[in-house]
């Protein structure tokens, strides 16, 4: 419907910041929905356009990470699996890890990566960080294709694996995982619109983080309870352990951490809507 703005022109839509800055315009999401679908696209040509094995890199990344932690965590510091064949322990860690790093990375730079983008025309800029959850969804969906591959072998060959009935709870496991990393991607890229080096600060702390998850080894081998419990208070470690449990027959599955998880996740979730929503009425000018 047209309004009429002071100098009685016309206009089809008034674009005007938020006076509440927890709203979400889901009407105007969903006008936007091409657009969403267009940016993912976009991501997936441009991350491979000029690559010579193009999207095969999503089958090549997970394997040679997992032959690389096979060989040294498992080979040489010999670290245990709960009895887990390795390759499907690590593959199915890795693939978690990897999806909430790959969605943590690209939401943390959503205001700086697209400023070329959002200077030129208007959208929701809540659709960059949803683009980078649905790409990265994508890609960990073809690497736990690859897990279920080497499960069937395993499985076949007599390994001491099975699926829980939890697994009907997996991809709940996943969102918590996406919003997560929704959330505090939000918070850093408000924060790295005017101070730069956070960008690089926050690269080193998604390096060490996967050390203080379990990805490279079992919650069974923290014996030290302040450490486990340390250890527990990480938001992720509840999921991919429960994760693990699901799929693998081994690891912990807790529903008060799992509550826990997502008690964090709605909060980081929301104090990180809050803030995206106040920077981005003015972020053009710091950027």
């Amino acid at each position: 419907m047209a309004q009429k703005s002071k100098d009685n022109t016309q206009w089809d839509i008034v674009i005007t910041p938020k006076a509440n800055v927890l709203a979400l315009d889901w009407k105007e999401l969903w006008r936007y929905r091409d657009m969403y679908l267009l940016f993912v696209l976009r991501s997936f040509r441009v991350a491979y356009k000029q690559t010579i094995l193009g999207p095969l890199w999503f089958l090549i990344t997970p394997v040679l990470s997992v032959i690389v932690y096979v060989a040294v965590f498992g080979g040489i510091a010999n670290i245990p699996t709960d009895g887990i064949p390795p390759v499907l322990f690590y593959l199915l860690g890795i693939s978690l890890w990897g999806y909430f790093a790959s969605c943590l990375s690209s939401t943390s730079n959503s205001f700086v990566t697209n400023a070329d983008i959002f200077g030129k025309v208007y959208f929701p800029r809540v659709i960059m960080p949803l683009v980078a959850v649905t790409v990265n969804l994508l890609s960990f969906a073809i690497q736990l294709g690859i897990f279920f591959v080497f499960y069937i072998y395993y499985a076949a060959t007599g390994a001491d694996v099975f699926i829980r009935w939890q697994v009907v709870f997996f991809p709940v496991l996943i969102l918590i995982l996406a919003l997560f990393s929704v959330g505090v991607g939000m918070i850093v890229s408000s924060f790295t619109t005017k101070y730069r080096d956070l960008q690089i600060v926050f690269a080193k702390v998604i390096s060490l983080w996967v050390y203080i998850t379990p990805v490279i080894y079992p919650m069974s081998m923290v014996t030290n309870p302040k450490l486990h419990l340390a250890m527990s208070l990480n938001p992720v470690t509840p999921v991919i352990e429960a994760a693990k449990y699901s799929l693998l027959g081994a690891g912990e599955f807790s529903w008060s951490w799992l509550a826990y998880s997502l008690l964090m996740t709605v909060i980081v979730l929301f104090i990180g809507v809050m803030i995206f929503n106040k920077v981005q009425k003015s972020f053009m000018d710091t950027v």
